[in-house]
Order: structure tokens, then sequence, then C-alpha cells
């Protein structure tokens, strides 16, 4: 009986970190958290992924905004912790956002070299 309980949660738990995708707009942080806790709970069923299938499936689940920073972090071959590529994160979601708002600033400034009024 107790080993259909752990059978049934872990196959959830894995299910859940599968079908885990952060939608553009949602902050990253709590998705990296929600996925972090989703691990933690399969190394507590005694089905823990290694840390590189950690980070794997967590860049995986980002959605295209990150395509640059996950072709960078892949090409740099970087090993890190759970935690170090939460921040990693944070920091990219941060750039992002800076980007957006200059784009939004050229778009409504319009083209350079263009007169308002042509």
């Amino acid at each position: 009986m107790f080993q259909e309980q752990v059978r049934t949660e872990r196959f959830e738990t894995h299910r859940q970190i599968l079908e885990s995708k952060l939608k553009k707009g949602e902050p990253v942080s709590p998705h990296v958290l929600k996925m972090i806790g989703l691990f933690e709970n399969m190394e507590r069923l005694d089905t823990g992924y290694s840390n590189e299938m950690e980070i794997g499936i967590i860049l995986h689940s980002l959605h295209k905004d990150y395509d640059q920073f996950k072709m960078t972090y892949n090409m740099r071959s970087m090993e890190k912790t759970l935690t170090k590529l939460h921040n990693m994160l944070k920091q990219a979601e941060k750039t992002l956002k800076d980007e957006g708002k200059h784009d939004m600033l050229m778009a409504k400034k319009g083209k350079p070299g263009q007169e308002e009024g042509l």
C-alpha cells in the first residue's frame, strides 16, 4: 500500500516537472523555485535527478525570450548549482525587461533618420 502511494506521488511529481513551462510575462523566480521544490520532492522519493538534468529541465521550461541565455549558458558549458542558475535567470529577466523598455521607447520615438510627419 505504501509503495503504491510512493509510486503515484513519484509519477505525479515527475509529470508536473515535465509539464512546467514558464509563460511569457510570468516572473522567472517563482517558476524556478517551484521546479526546485519538485526536484527536492523527487529526491525525497528516492528518485532524484542529477544536477545537470535538473538544469537542463529548467532551461527547457523557459519561453523563447530566454533562447539567447540558454545558448550562452550551454556554449560556456557552465556547471552551476540550481541556486546560481536561479540568480542568473533573475538577472537575465531584468535584462530582458530593460531591453523591452528600450525597444518600446525606440518605437515611440520612431526609426532613426526619419522625420516626423513624413
